[in-house]
């Protein structure tokens, strides 16, 4: 009886230790044997994703935050006992260096296209590797954004870290909210033509199709005058910007660029003068994190809707 008892209880062991977790990461499915220990995050937006779910205890660091951005008095406090490994986006050998078991990074956020860090690179390193779900049209097809990109990405985290109850919790809470809000919301009968301004003043760098501001601008009552452009964030020229007339423009603050001088620009070139939004005056700003896949995406809607409608 001793032995069946024994066999019986290495059976169940196996089965525990063979337990996996499977998670869709772009066009790869991303497997997991047990919750990462060493975990590193690019970009601010990414990083309060984990740390929204409670994930500071599994990480070893971030990258990509003070290289462009600064970090606010609530992302200071989340983070102030984890070290920033790179400025900008690490190399492989910082992801290395660290120990790291996991990064979490998207295209163009903290990864590029056939560069020094991939999926395919730090594999051999025993590094996994899941890709913020915006960032996806970079490598391949995916259906408009929408703001199921920033929960799918929570939900992945949450199954990633055994945290599953913690993330469906705070999709649903997130889904409440702004469910309420936009239900109550009194727009007009035709939605805000809007313009997002990232950057640039030779070509602006804009979000387009793909990019979350444009599901931001829809759920505060408005559509993104380059919907139709089938990219994420991206440059266009200004004349197309001049054709799509937009009423009211979403500046992204972030960078050595303040949102005020990219104001004054727009306001003080005589080639944008004719744009309703520049004659009218009607300019609200997004910060960075704001207006990127992450938390604060709600409080973006409901900051839109109060510069749409408010008047």
């Amino acid at each position: 009886m001793k032995s069946v008892a024994l066999s019986l209880t290495a059976i169940l062991f196996a089965g525990t230790a063979l337990a996996e977790t499977k998670v869709q990461s772009c066009d790869r499915e991303v497997v997991f044997e047990a919750p990462p220990k060493a975990a590193v995050s690019n970009d601010v937006n990414l990083t309060e994703m984990m740390l929204v779910l409670g994930l500071r205890d599994h990480m070893v660091g971030y990258t990509g935050i003070s290289g462009w951005k600064t970090l606010d008095e609530e992302m200071r406090d989340g983070v102030a006992e984890l070290p920033e490994l790179s400025e900008k986006y690490p190399s492989k050998e910082v992801l290395i260096g660290a120990d790291a078991d996991f990064y979490f990074a998207g295209w163009n956020y903290g990864m590029k296209v056939g560069g020094e860090v991939t999926p395919e690179t730090l594999a051999p390193f025993g590094i996994n590797v899941y890709e913020l779900t915006e960032s996806c049209i970079h490598i391949g097809d995916k259906p408009k954004v929408s703001m199921d990109d920033m929960y799918n990405d929570l939900i992945n985290l949450g199954k990633i870290f055994e945290v599953e109850d913690t993330a469906y919790d705070l999709v649903a809470s997130y889904k409440l909210e702004l469910d309420k809000f936009t239900s109550s919301l009194k727009t007009a009968e035709a939605p805000l033509r809007v313009f997002v301004y990232d950057s640039g003043e030779d070509k602006p760098f804009t979000a387009g199709r793909y990019a979350m501001p444009t599901a931001l601008i829809e759920a505060a009552g408005g559509v993104n005058v380059l919907d139709d452009f089938d990219k994420s964030w991206a440059k266009i020229d200004w004349e197309t910007v001049v054709d799509k007339n937009p009423e009211m423009i979403v500046i992204v603050n972030y960078g050595n660029v303040t949102a005020e001088q990219k104001r004054d620009f727009m306001k003080n070139n005589p080639a944008l003068a004719e744009i309703d939004a520049v004659k009218n005056d009607r300019f609200v700003t997004l910060e960075y994190v704001e207006a990127t896949p992450g938390p604060r995406n709600i409080k973006a809607v409901k900051k839109l809707a109060e510069a749409f409608w408010g008047e």
